[in-house]
């Protein structure tokens, strides 16, 4: 699996562009704030990394739609990112944008850097006077905490490994 990354990138007031890459390839995403699209995609994250199996986020474009999904098996996520027509769009319709399959944790770090830079580079003040709405800390400690417990989980998993060997 090779690197990923994903950045938010605000734009003019109340737009942001997100792009996400990896060795497979890239793709861009708008999102508008009349959605809480960082939080959506930040919670969407933290749930696959708390062990749900399916989960999913939209970012509104204004008229389209941009749809992550997320499908997890093991520590491994299928993720595809898929522009519909707009938000009445059958789930299943639209073109793919962009998909790869990379580790819960590979996936996670992601996206806390993604949103630790634009808290980093901008503060909290500046982000929510461009995009419209505050800064996404609920859903970003959510995340880096559900972070923890996987990695703690994880490191347990592999001691009990080791030690009934």
């Amino acid at each position: 699996m090779s690197s990923l990354s994903i950045t938010w990138t605000l734009g003019s007031h109340g737009w942001a562009v997100v792009k996400v890459a990896d060795g497979g390839g890239e793709a861009e995403a708008i999102a508008s704030h009349i959605t809480e699209a960082p939080e959506q995609f930040l919670y969407a994250v933290a749930r696959l990394v708390l062990g749900e199996k399916e989960t999913r986020a939209e970012l509104e474009g204004e008229p389209q739609v941009y749809r992550w999904f997320f499908r997890r098996n093991g520590s491994v996520v299928d993720v595809r990112l898929v522009l519909a027509d707009d938000a009445q769009a059958p789930e299943g319709s639209g073109a793919v944008l962009w998909s790869g399959r990379h580790t819960v944790t590979a996936l996670a770090r992601s996206a806390v850097r993604a949103f630790d830079r634009l808290d980093y580079g901008q503060g909290e003040e500046a982000y929510e006077s461009q995009w419209g709405r505050p800064f996404p800390r609920l859903e970003l400690e959510v995340l880096r905490t559900a972070m923890r417990s996987y990695q703690r989980a994880t490191a347990a998993d592999d001691s009990a490994s080791e030690a009934s060997r």
